[in-house]
């Protein structure tokens, strides 16, 4: 907040109204790939780029890493990588260029995915399951990694920036999924996904000679009240099941007040998201890889039987994976 204030307060008339935004975030640490002192010096498209390549190439190796050893799994047995990533723009892409320090083999398929936003780590998870499942015994790692830090914009004095810059931090997550008959941690059962129309404004990137812009709605706690449950219910009715055959969930934790509303929806006990609010707390939103921090959490205390696990992202889209724990 200190810093932030000292960015905007002297240039931005409405800052000193918009500060509370992040009191009440919730949050308490994120992390950054690059200093405080950067953000204090204009940047444009190509050094922001370049702070991309840089820490996103570097936190995809540890969260593959990491992934990898918790499987059990060497990089050589990788057959395909999905990599998430809306946060910048790399050709290669993220896994070309980690490459050689993880080891995969020279045949791995690569699967690189833009634009999913704060979705992806859910819908990543689901292209995930779908490929594995169209080839048994093939071993699939995802990795979700955003840099969200870097469309912080001092330039920008608009209320979808502070917003943005008071919720936004950096971090990656991996996972290894298989389709080979062995039962071992979670199932993915099934996947939709269900796009509202008339909300491509409510959340999103603009893109000037800068960088990447926010576009953040201040509408989505309500959009989340009114129209998520219905979604959910007709995702689960295409597969035989309801909301109320669920015994957990999983959410990708955008906000406080997000969360909020998202237990307002499917009338959950107040309290029953509160590892939601812990990620949020711990690490701030880091798009689509929060909501895979949620899930590794969850299973770690115990998650079992019939889960959802859900994010939000641009389009305006809701991501869903019926997961059985």
């Amino acid at each position: 907040m200190a810093h932030a204030a000292e960015m905007f307060g002297k240039r931005f008339r409405d800052f000193e109204r918009l500060r509370p935004v992040f009191e009440n975030t919730g949050i308490m640490v994120r992390y950054s790939v690059r200093p405080f002192d950067w953000f204090h010096r204009s940047q444009n498209w190509q050094q922001r780029t370049e702070a991309y390549l840089d820490g996103a190439t570097e936190l995809f190796v540890k969260a593959a890493t990491a992934a990898l050893e918790r499987a059990g799994v060497s990089a050589g047995e990788i057959d395909t990588v999905v990599t998430v990533s809306s946060t910048g723009i790399a050709t290669p892409s993220l896994e070309a260029r980690a490459h050689q320090a993880m080891g995969f083999r020279p045949d791995v398929h690569r699967v690189p995915v833009f634009g999913l936003g704060c979705a992806g780590g859910v819908s990543g998870l689901s292209l995930a399951a779908r490929l594995a499942r169209a080839d048994p015994g093939s071993k699939v790692l995802l990795v979700a990694v955003e840099i969200c830090t870097l469309a912080f914009r001092d330039d920008e004095l608009t209320k979808s920036n502070i917003v943005a810059t008071a919720l936004f931090g950096d971090g990656a997550a991996g996972l290894v999924l298989t389709a080979d008959g062995r039962e071992e941690g979670a199932d993915v059962i099934s996947a939709g996904e269900h796009l509202w129309p008339e909300t491509l404004g409510v959340m999103g990137w603009q893109v000037d000679p800068e960088g990447f812009g926010a576009i953040f709605s201040a509408s989505i706690p309500d959009l989340v009240s009114e129209r998520m449950r219905p979604a959910v219910g007709e995702f689960l009715e295409r597969q035989g099941e309801s909301v109320d055959d669920l015994g957990g969930f999983v959410f990708h934790p955008g906000g406080a007040k997000v969360v909020d509303a998202l237990e307002g929806a499917f009338r959950l006990p107040q309290g029953t998201l509160n590892v939601e609010r812990e990620i949020l707390r711990d690490f701030g939103n880091m798009s689509a890889p929060t909501v895979l921090f949620v899930l590794e959490r969850k299973l770690r205390e115990g998650l079992a039987g019939r889960a959802l696990v859900s994010a939000l992202g641009p389009g305006f889209t809701g991501s869903f994976v019926r997961l059985d724990a």
